[in-house]
């Protein structure tokens, strides 16, 4: 059973037309979400890519998150769809309150754009299907501000509740705790500034990526098939 995956465009993304082809030649139907619409189309699973949404003026996603298409995606998400951010997609996260802590600008304050090795540190989430904790994989960074940051209280939450989804095996950019990725409670919202759809292809030096994004097709091909699960969502979350 293939599923649809929405993909959400702001003013300033420019990994959009990436991750709809990385996961079309998974098998996934596509959507391409404008930031400006209300409500979401019927889509299985959400991903904000990456980008620089709105010039990333003020602060990197706060102009963003106050975009009409998070309204939908937010309730999206509150509903239990899966949806992931990455890299400009997990600061809009955070921004809008879906995920704990910030990113701030790196260490150093130097654009980062790499190969980088990254280790699972749990798997019980939307991208952990196929996968192993500690298992390592090798995908690209692209940023400026992944340095995540929070503070101590949500930094012993997230290690408790075991919401760190992945971290870095040589930390690039000061990451607090060497965090790469981080899931919400419910398990269901991801954020990770490595970018799985630039690792789908030896060419481009990995093919790691292809095992999240399968993953998330996975984790969506199981939400779809509960009784009622309301793949149209209003504004109003109904």
């Amino acid at each position: 059973m293939s599923v649809t995956v929405g993909v959400v465009r702001f003013p300033g993304t420019n990994c959009d037309l990436d991750t709809l082809e990385a996961l079309a030649e998974l098998g996934a139907a596509t959507e391409l979400l404008s930031n400006d619409q209300r409500s979401l189309p019927p889509v299985d699973a959400v991903v904000i890519p990456g980008g620089f949404a709105h010039g990333d003026y003020l602060r990197t996603g706060a102009i963003a998150k106050l975009s009409p298409v998070m309204i939908a995606v937010t309730s999206f998400a509150h509903a239990g769809g899966p949806v992931v951010g990455v890299c400009n997609g997990f600061q809009v996260l955070t921004e809008a309150g879906l995920l704990p802590g910030a990113l701030r600008p790196n260490a150093g304050l130097s654009f980062l754009c790499q190969q980088q090795r990254v280790v699972m540190a749990t798997v019980d989430h939307v991208l952990g299907h196929g996968l192993s904790r500690s298992e390592e994989l090798s995908i690209p960074i692209n940023h400026f501000a992944g340095n995540f940051v929070c503070d101590e209280p949500t930094l012993r939450r997230l290690r408790d509740s075991d919401q760190i989804v992945m971290r870095y095996v040589d930390n690039p950019n000061g990451s607090l705790d060497d965090i790469a990725g981080i899931c919400n409670e419910a398990r269901n919202v991801v954020g990770l500034m490595p970018h799985p759809e630039r690792a789908t292809d030896e060419l481009l030096g990995s093919t790691d990526g292809i095992r999240l994004l399968n993953a998330l097709l996975h984790a969506a091909t199981d939400i779809r098939q509960l009784a009622n699960w309301p793949r149209v969502t209003q504004p109003d979350g109904s």
